[in-house]
C-alpha cells in the first residue's frame, strides 16, 4: 500500500537533464483476481459474465483518496485506526501536531483487515468483498497489501525489491547489486553502486527506496531526488553531494574557465608556484601551476579539483 520511486535514464548535459523512474505495489488473489501479466481483474468461470462485469465496475474510480483510487479502506495494525491508505496514515501520524513519541509509519506488510467502501464490511485482506462481492480494486497485490483501481500506472510486483512498482514490468529490470529496478535502457550501461537506492537523499534526507517522488541516478551511480538535483542546479551546485564528482557534462564550463584563467595573469611572485591537486572526477593527482581562479587536472581536463598540498 504505497508507492516508491526508481530510475529512468537520460544522459546528463550541462543543463542537468534528469533521469527518473517511479514505483509502486501489486499481485493477485482469488474469485476476481489480478493476473500478474497485466494487473487486470478477472472473474471466475462459474460466475455470470454480466454479474462479474457489474461487480468489477461498480463504484470504479468513485472511492479512494488523493493517493489511490480504490474501493476499500485499511485498518492500521499499529494503532488499530482506519485510513484510506498507508500514506494517509503516515501523514496523519507524523503530523507536527502529534506528540513526537507517538509518531510512526504503518508496517504496510502487516495490514490484515480492510473495509469495503460500498457496504462497510470489515474483512481479511482480499480483492473481493465477502459481503457484496464487489471488486475492491482492479489491481491487487496480496504481498504488499496494495489496492488500486487506476491500472493505467501499469503496476507490477518486483520480487527483488519486495514491493510493487509502476511503469510496466517489460520496461524495467532489477539490478541485484544496486538493489532496485532500473529502466531496461540502463541494463548494460548504468554505473553499478551497491544498494544505491537504500539510503537517504543526500539533500532532503528522505529514504529513497520508499520515496513517492521521482528519483535520479547520477553519472557516478549515486541516487538523489529529481527535484533536489534541480534545486542544486538552480543554486549552481554541479557536484554529487556524496562523492563530489560532476553530475553532468561540464565541458562548456571548463572552456569558460580556460578563457577566464588566460585573461587573469597571476602576479610575478606566483607565476612559478606549483601545487598538488586531486581531481574529483577522475580521482588522479596532478602537480600543476597554482592559479587563484581554479586548478585544471592534467589527466581529464576537469576543473573539479581540490588542493592536497603545496
Amino acid at each position: 500500500m504505497g508507492e516508491v520511486a526508481v530510475m529512468h535514464f537520460e544522459s546528463l548535459q550541462f543543463e542537468c537533464k534528469d533521469i527518473q523512474h517511479m514505483t509502486k505495489e501489486g499481485n493477485e488473489k482469488n474469485v476476481m483476481y489480478c493476473q500478474q501479466s497485466n494487473g487486470e481483474c478477472k472473474s471466475e468461470e462459474s460466475m455470470n459474465p454480466i454479474k462479474a462485469i457489474e461487480l468489477l465496475e461498480k463504484g470504479y474510480m468513485q472511492y479512494g483518496c488523493p493517493h489511490y483510487r480504490r474501493r476499500c479502506r485499511i485498518r492500521a495494525p499499529c494503532c488499530n485506526e482506519i485510513f484510506d491508505c498507508r500514506h494517509c496514515h503516515n501523514e496523519a501520524k507524523n503530523n507536527i501536531n502529534v506528540d513526537q513519541k507517538h509518531r510512526h509509519d504503518i508496517p504496510r506488510h502487516q495490514v490484515q483487515q480492510v473495509i469495503c467502501s460500498l457496504c462497510g464490511t470489515e474483512q481479511e485482506v482480499q480483492q473481493n468483498c465477502i459481503n457484496c462481492g464487489v471488486c475492491m480494486a482492479k489491481y491487487f497485490c496480496e504481498t504488499c497489501k496494495l489496492f488500486d483501481d487506476d491500472i493505467t500506472k501499469k503496476q507490477y510486483h518486483c520480487n527483488g525489491c519486495g514491493i510493487c512498482r509502476i511503469g510496466g514490468r517489460e520496461n524495467f529490470f532489477h539490478c541485484y547489486k544496486c538493489g532496485c529496478c532500473y529502466s531496461i535502457l540502463l541494463r548494460n550501461s548504468h554505473p553499478c553502486v551497491e544498494r544505491a537506492m537504500h539510503h537517504d537523499c543526500p539533500v532532503c534526507f528522505e529514504y529513497l527506496f520508499e520515496s513517492t517522488n521521482d528519483v535520479t541516478v547520477m553519472p557516478c551511480g549515486h541516487t538523489i531526488h529529481k527535484n533536489c538535483l534541480k534545486e542544486m542546479r538552480d543554486h549552481c551546485q554541479y557536484a554529487c553531494p556524496l562523492c563530489s564528482k560532476s553530475v553532468c557534462d561540464m565541458s562548456k564550463v571548463w572552456e569558460k574557465f580556460d578563457i577566464k584563467i588566460a585573461n587573469t595573469p597571476m602576479p610575478e611572485s606566483y607565476q612559478n608556484k606549483m601545487i598538488w591537486i586531486l581531481c574529483n572526477d577522475c580521482g588522479k593527482t596532478s602537480h600543476v601551476q597554482y592559479h587563484i581562479v581554479a586548478q585544471k587536472c592534467i589527466h581529464c581536463k576537469s576543473y573539479n579539483t581540490r588542493q592536497t598540498r603545496g
